[in-house]
């Protein structure tokens, strides 16, 4: 452009109008007519080969430029949903966990009151067995008065039977007395009832405290079953909460791990796409700068386009002999157009480097 322009300034002392003659023989001859009309059409050749190299040329498909931009941006969006993804999936995570932690710390209470239930019911164990053991103590005590009340009644009913048979008859002459074997069976009798009835009344309590005892012990038993059945089901219960813990809290560790590598690669990838974005936008500047620039040139060569048609009619009009309008014509002013171009680059809203462009254009 500036060579174009330097061409163009080069041939302007060329195209300037001939000064006006007054009659035909004072016109110069027919070369030096011709000389004007040879260099417009050098101009004219010159600024249609400049609009060929220029006008399609310098063009630029901007088109790639946004595809690249769109593509960042829907890796971004795409991003953004999958970092939102992980987020939700560790809150989640957390909320298991609690769920978990809850629910184990309940087993772990509930573990602790059964425990204490069982050192209840042993405690209950013992004074039974305590309660057994002098129950059975008594029973011993209460066979070996049965036994020595036995013996005893033998031994009373072996010395009556001796006295019994060493029976002397003597004859006197008394008051009949009374029949001490009839008085003797009759307290026989009378000691086997009431030993009869000591030991059926001793077998009776015994058997009824024994009954009672055997069903407080089978009771229990059975609470005492139970109780570790149920201790046993709450600790296997335990033990898979806390591998599920354990599982969940390694796919927390994992899942942390994964966010953490995502965003840092996410952030290496976000900071490589904005140094690009800030590049295009650079580049997209300067571009804008540049056409800014064309524009201007632009429009000083269609300046001059039509400053060197319009002189090219006046040769025209000359060349025909319209010699009566040459002597009214009246020399336009000459004006001179100025064009201050300031270009700046701008990154992060500070200006990093400021040119300034001058075009000056004679009319």
């Amino acid at each position: 452009m500036a060579a174009a322009l330097g061409a163009l300034m080069g041939c302007w002392p060329e195209v300037r109008r001939p000064p006006c003659r007054t009659s035909m023989t004072a016109w110069p001859p027919t070369w030096t007519r011709c000389a004007p009309w040879r260099a417009n059409t050098e101009l004219e050749v010159k600024i249609r080969d400049w609009y060929q190299r220029q006008a399609p040329g310098p063009t630029r498909a901007y088109s790639q430029y946004y595809r690249t931009m769109e593509e960042l941006q829907n890796k971004i969006l795409t991003a953004t949903v999958d970092n939102a993804y992980i987020l939700l999936q560790i809150d989640n995570a957390h909320l298991a966990a609690a769920d978990f932690r809850t629910k184990f710390e309940t087993e772990q209470a509930l573990h602790l009151s059964v425990e204490a239930a069982i050192n209840g019911l042993r405690r209950v164990l013992d004074e039974l067995t305590l309660a057994r053991a002098d129950l059975e103590m008594q029973i011993e005590n209460l066979k070996e008065e049965l036994a020595y009340l036995k013996k005893n009644h033998e031994e009373e009913m072996n010395a009556l039977r001796g006295q019994m048979a060493g029976e002397i008859n003597v004859e006197m002459d008394a008051a009949p007395g009374m029949d001490l074997s009839r008085i003797l069976n009759k307290m026989r009798d009378q000691y086997e009832k009431m030993a009869e009835k000591n030991r059926k009344d001793a077998e009776d309590w015994f058997f009824s405290k024994t009954e009672e005892l055997n069903r407080e012990v089978a009771t229990n038993s059975e609470l005492v079953q139970s109780g570790k059945s149920e201790i046993l089901e709450l600790w296997r219960t335990m033990q898979a909460l806390e591998i599920k813990l354990q599982s969940q809290l390694s796919v927390k560790a994992s899942l942390e791990g994964n966010l953490a590598e995502t965003e840092n690669c996410y952030c290496v990838q976000l900071s490589q796409i904005q140094g690009l974005i800030g590049s295009v936008e650079e580049q997209l500047a300067q571009l804008r700068c540049e056409m800014e620039q064309q524009n201007q040139e632009y429009k000083i060569l269609l300046d001059v386009k039509a400053w060197l048609e319009q002189e090219i009619a006046t040769y025209h009009r000359l060349l025909e002999g319209e010699y009566a309008h040459l002597t009214q014509y009246k020399k336009e002013p000459v004006t001179t157009r100025q064009v201050c171009t300031i270009v700046e680059e701008v990154q992060d809203g500070k200006v990093i480097s400021s040119r300034e462009q001058v075009h000056q254009t004679t009319r």
